[in-house]
């Protein structure tokens, strides 16, 4: 039989002071400890997961607060195609193609769960991070909060710049067929498109945050990258062309020109850093030190602390019952 409600409840306690703050600042656990730790979290995150991705299926036909539903979300690009250039039915507005049984319903569950895991980011990435946090300084979990922060901001950011490109872009390839031609795209690709140049304008924008984590832990020097700055225009125009999906110039274009601003937005964060840990040093005398002289640090060993007594063990309640771990 397994164990009962009191005593479950008081094992998840004791797990829970081991995975705080408060009840374990130094965050020191097993290795038991941890794979408990990881299934808890990796079980929530996948819940939150499930969740988000059954709310995306329900709200690709059901508008929430007076909002437009998912579908016509996804369809708006396409139905921004000029309505002379594309197939439509009289009196039925802007609509896709379906060439495969159930590929109208594979694409409302795939689009639904990624617009789920959209929404419920900020449940699941939290999961992971009260994992991995215990195993951090305090200021380590500072950059790392900030650090996220960001890129999810520059994420959405490239989205959405995206989101308003595929319409001009779509409108430009299906242009040079003029009058000879009619747009009818399938559901599948169209979507697949889209999703991939969101994901790419997405990803691509995270590039600059990179530059900037390598510029704060010394890698990069303001100075290298003022230096290299022709070079990163010229390879940034040439990653645009290459990443985008499309072979339309609007996307291409637009890619390169907002990384061009957000690079030189890093360059110029290098700049203001490198200037702050320069004066840093100066004040400090660091620069004047001879390489033959020690830095003066202060190398003064800390005090051990006295390790804390190991507890009594409790005595089992059933000495005669085979007792299985959790994991079996």
């Amino acid at each position: 039989m397994g164990a009962s409600p009191v005593r479950w409840w008081a094992q998840r306690r004791e797990r829970r002071k081991i995975t705080s703050r408060r009840g374990n600042p130094d965050g020191t656990m097993s290795l038991k400890d941890h794979l408990y730790d990881l299934r808890h979290r990796l079980g929530l995150a996948l819940l939150f997961i499930a969740l988000g991705a059954i709310f995306g299926f329900i709200w690709w036909e059901v508008r929430f607060f007076g909002l437009p539903d998912l579908g016509d979300i996804v369809v708006q690009p396409y139905c921004g195609i000029p309505e002379t250039q594309r197939l439509t039915q009289e009196g039925r507005g802007c609509q896709l193609l379906q060439t495969k049984p159930f590929e109208v319903f594979m694409i409302r569950l795939k689009v639904g769960a990624g617009a789920g895991m959209a929404l419920t980011s900020p449940l699941w990435l939290y999961q992971l991070w009260r994992f991995i946090s215990p195993g951090l300084y305090a200021k380590e979990r500072r950059v790392a909060v900030v650090f996220v922060a960001c890129a999810s901001v520059l994420f959405v950011a490239g989205a959405t710049l995206a989101f308003y490109v595929v319409p001009q872009g779509l409108a430009v390839l299906v242009g040079f067929g003029d009058d000879q031609f009619i747009t009818a795209l399938t559901a599948g690709e169209y979507v697949s498109f889209v999703m991939a140049l969101l994901l790419i304008f997405g990803v691509s924008f995270e590039l600059p945050l990179i530059v900037v984590m390598l510029n704060q832990v010394g890698v990069v020097s303001y100075e290298k990258l003022n230096k290299w700055r022709r070079g990163i225009v010229f390879t940034l125009f040439i990653f645009a062309a290459i990443a985008t999906p499309g072979t339309d110039p609007i996307s291409m274009v637009a890619l390169a020109v907002a990384l061009v601003l957000l690079f030189e937005l890093a360059i110029q964060i290098a700049r203001v850093h490198d200037k702050r840990v320069a004066r840093r040093r100066k004040a400090e005398g660091l620069d004047d030190i001879p390489d033959d002289v020690a830095a003066p640090f202060d190398y003064t060993p800390s005090a051990v602390e006295e390790p804390s007594p190991d507890p009594v063990p409790t005595p089992d309640p059933a000495p005669g019952r085979v007792r299985y771990d959790d994991v079996t």
